[in-house]
């Protein structure tokens, strides 16, 4: 059981920025899941994949509920992309990371391998304490509050001591309803949802001053 004083963190576009095209390749190896899937053209793949993201939270939670689809083959096909490529180790978040005493968690609505590889391309892996995945959540996934209560339970967070931070709006929205401090990672997002904006995650320590 973790200290009721927890930082949670989001994975993607989050501990690493947005703009090194990672989610991308992620998000057409989506769409080619399903357009091979089901025999759909590419522009039907995003189509379905648009609707099935918006109606129950992500991609694969829709293709579970209307599909039945094996979610480890789905997560092992979209993950399936050389991180090399796209992530390097980061030594300044490394050092930010360090400067806070608080257990540090990811949650995220990926699956733990895909979250073990980005954490260990990043050099971050041993400063966090645990991962929550899609799998650990299910069948819920992020921004349900369902999703949120059982990490609260497993962890023994109080949100109301503890930090969100990610780069989803929406997401923050919920956290910020259970309680959290929220923080919104991204450079061109502004929200009255959050408590703080910050263009990155570099930029945690302007509105979460560490202890000195």
């Amino acid at each position: 059981m973790f200290s009721k004083s927890i930082l949670f963190f989001d994975l993607d576009d989050t501990l690493y920025p947005p703009n090194n095209n990672l989610w991308d390749s992620i998000s057409q190896r989506m769409e080619r899941y399903i357009q091979e899937k089901f025999g759909l053209t590419a522009e039907q793949a995003s189509k379905l994949r648009e609707t099935l993201y918006c109606t129950y939270g992500t991609t694969l939670r829709g293709l579970q509920a209307t599909y039945h689809i094996d979610e480890i083959e789905y997560l092992n096909y979209v993950h399936d992309v050389p991180l090399e490529q796209y992530i390097h180790p980061n030594p300044d978040l490394r050092a930010l990371l360090q400067r806070y005493p608080q257990p540090k968690i990811v949650f995220t609505n990926a699956d733990q391998a895909h979250a073990q590889r980005v954490l260990n391309r990043l050099g971050i892996r041993d400063i966090f304490d645990a991962i929550y995945d899609i799998l650990a959540i299910a069948p819920y996934c992020k921004p349900m509050p369902e999703a949120f209560e059982i990490v609260l339970q497993q962890t023994g967070a109080d949100p109301t001591a503890s930090v969100f931070i990610d780069d989803m709006p929406k997401t923050l929205q919920t956290a910020r309803q259970l309680g959290f401090t929220t923080v919104l990672v991204g450079e061109r997002q502004q929200s009255d949802i959050a408590h703080f904006c910050i263009p990155s995650i570099l930029d945690l320590s302007k509105v979460l001053p560490p202890p000195q």
